[in-house]
Formats: C-alpha cells, sequence, structure tokens
C-alpha cells in the first residue's frame, strides 16, 4: 500500500536527511559515535528490475531499529544487501565505519552480522543441535561455543528439549527460534531478522518479540523487518518506513506509532 507522506525533502531521493535517519536515538546512544550500520544511497536490482532507490538509514550500537512496508517495498532485499547475499550497483555500506559494500556473506558472518532470513531456511534433515553447530562454522574460538549454546538454549528451552530432533519435524515457531538461534551461534554484534512472527500464533508472536528484547539486552544491536507493525514498534527505538525501494519517513518509534498515515497503512487503525 502506498500512502501520501508530504513532500520529500531536498536531502536526496528518498527523502531522508541525516537529522530524519538518526531521529530520537535512545538514551544512551550518541548521534556524535560512528555507527555500527551505515547504508548511504544504497540502490539495488534484480536483473532490470530496481529494489531499492537510493536507500540511506543508520543503525547505532545497542539499538533495535526496525523497518517497515509492505510487500514488496524492498525489506528484505535491504537485508540482504546488507548481509552480502546480493550486491548494490551502487552506494556504499559500512559496517563499525568500515566500507562492506562489496564484502561476500561468509566474510560478513566473521565480521559480525547474522541473518535470520525470511522463510527461516534452517537445514531441515540436520537436528537441532547440528543446526546451531553450522551457526557456528567460522567461530574460531571454539571454547567459547559451548557457551554460546547454552546462551541460545537459556533464551529457548523448547530447543534443548528438541537438540536430537530433525529440524524438520518441529513446529513452525520451533522453527524460527532455531533460525534466530542459529544466527546468534555466530556471536553477530548486528542481528538481521527478517519476518520473524510470520506465520505464528498470536501467543507465540508474543514470545518471539519478548526474546527479541532479551537478545538486545543482552548486548545485541538489531535491525528487524517486520510485517506486525504494531509489535515492531514497541520493541524499537527508532524506524524506516520503505516504499517502493525507498525510505519516505524515518522517525522515533514512539512518533511513528503515532503518525495517522503510518496508522492508516500498518496499525489497523
Amino acid at each position: 500500500m502506498n500512502i501520501p507522506f508530504g513532500p520529500r525533502s531536498a536531502a536526496g531521493p528518498t527523502g531522508v536527511t541525516t537529522a530524519d535517519a538518526t531521529a530520537a536515538l535512545p538514551s544512551g546512544v550518541s548521534s556524535g559515535t560512528t555507527p555500527l550500520l551505515k547504508l548511504t544511497e544504497v540502490v539495488a536490482s534484480y536483473g532490470a528490475i530496481q529494489a531499492l532507490r537510493g536507500v540511506s538509514l543508520e543503525v547505532r550500537h545497542g539499538e533495535i531499529v526496525t523497518m517497515l512496508g509492505s510487500n514488496g517495498a524492498g525489506k528484505s532485499t535491504t537485508l540482504r544487501t546488507i548481509s552480502g547475499l546480493m550486491h548494490p550497483r551502487s552506494g556504499r555500506i559500512e559496517l563499525d565505519g568500515h566500507d562492506i559494500t562489496e564484502v561476500p556473506a561468509h566474510k560478513l558472518v566473521r565480521q559480525g552480522i547474522g541473518h535470520a532470513p525470511e522463510g527461516r531456511h534452517i537445514f531441515n534433515r540436520l537436528t537441532v543441535l547440528e543446526n546451531l553447530q553450522m551457526g557456528a562454522y567460522s567461530r574460531r574460538d571454539r571454547s567459547a561455543v559451548n557457551a554460546d549454546f547454552d546462551r541460545v538454549f537459556g533464551l529457548f528451552p523448547r530447543l534443548r528439549e528438541r537438540r536430537d530432533q530433525s529440524a524438520g519435524t518441529l513446529s513452525g515457531g520451533e522453527q524460527q527460534m532455531l533460525a534466530i538461534g542459529r544466527a546468534l551461534m555466530a556471536r553477530p554484534k548486528l542481528l538481521l531478522l527478517d519476518e520473524p512472527s510470520m506465520g505464528l500464533s498470536p501467543v507465540l508472536v508474543e514470545q518471539i518479540f519478548s526474546i527479541i528484547r532479551d537478545i538486545n539486552s543482552q548486548g545485541t544491536t538489531i535491525l528487524l523487518v517486520e510485517q506486525n507493525a504494531q509489535m515492531a514498534l514497541q520493541v524499537a527505538s527508532r524506524g524506516y518506513i520503505l516504499q517502493t525501494g525507498q525510505i519516505v519517513l524515518a522517525d522515533s518509534a514512539e512518533a511513528l506509532a503515532g503518525n495517522e498515515e503510518v496508522k492508516k497503512a500498518y496499525l489497523g487503525t
């Protein structure tokens, strides 16, 4: 659904200025520090189809930032571009101030980016434990991996109970837990979550978002793509609205939740 957010600014094709991108930073997050993640005028395409049209955004250390938008807006493409699964045609992506625009995905895992993609993409024939081990494949600190198994099992007790069960036999909610847990096993600085509540019951949605808060409180910065705008804005400190590959609005989560156009388009009010 495309909605009119008013005239674009002169800042560029997205209409989002640097001030917009860092609007309403949460307590303890300084606008003067180098952002953990920074996208500048990123353009990405699937063949002749342009999916991202100059996307600029920032995520600071310790934040949960959400991206909202309808299907096809470019949210998943943005995450795929950040994690190296596809490379932009133009623009720049930085992690902790370092240019990672052309860095391949497997090296970005080692540099601190974890990605739990839409659709989960777990290894169905492997056990829960083996899936988690795959998440730690790039780790060199093997002595610390066991501690991260304990962390994941602490966040997701159901996975501990099913550690020897084939992943393909898990429920949808358990598979989502496994996808997030596998990403955490790489010990990321930045966790990309793509539609973590998709297809889940309301009870499990509440549980997943509670766990997202716990993960963030343990020190992991999160960029969250989510169709459930109401829940996303409850856990996030800031948010971006994407429309047809462009960011049309950036503000604090509280301000977005109170924006009348956002309410009509995404909150059903």
